[in-house]
């Protein structure tokens, strides 16, 4: 009997699954829990997320820029952490963000892409838009990738540092 190609899974997809249900494990109790961030879709090329603006503003009720970059950081890693795969580490080195428009209500969704991806390094960009697909914030992660630490237990989770 012929299977159905788009019901099998290749060694990579099984691989980047267990990454994000890690992810999803590691996360509990985490600030990119507490601040409500739920991931939408995740690829090593290209990661979804969304956040709720309440709870994550500013004394004026916007949104608060370190939360941009708390979902940037927290989308760009397991981007990383997909690119670098299921033995190696990754641990955000740099982070740039530019605010573009306040978000005072609803949710507001990050992309995070792949601009590239070697052995070492990955580097992300992420944009994050509000409710009306207004761009808000967009934002550039580099992570340096690794290998585990021999004679270690692994890491928590998929990654060192999943913001």
């Amino acid at each position: 009997m012929a299977r159905r190609p788009d019901a099998e899974v290749t060694v990579e997809q099984d691989s980047a699954l267990r990454i994000v249900e890690a992810y999803r494990a590691a996360s509990k109790d985490t600030l990119a829990d507490r601040m409500g961030i739920s991931i939408v879709e995740a690829s090593a090329e290209r990661v979804v997320g969304t956040m709720p603006v309440a709870g994550n503003t500013q004394p004026y009720g916007l949104l608060h820029g370190g939360a941009s970059c708390v979902l940037a950081e927290t989308l760009g890693s397991l981007g990383s952490a997909l690119h670098a795969g299921p033995d190696r580490i990754t641990v955000g080195i740099e982070i740039s963000a530019t605010h573009h428009r306040a978000a005072s209500v609803g949710q507001v969704t990050g992309v995070a892409t792949r601009l590239y991806g070697g052995r070492t390094v990955a580097t992300y960009e992420i944009v994050i838009s509000d409710g009306a697909g207004r761009r808000v914030c967009t934002s550039r992660l580099t992570c340096l990738l690794s290998e585990q630490v021999p004679g270690q237990a692994p890491a928590a989770g998929p990654s060192a540092n999943m913001s």
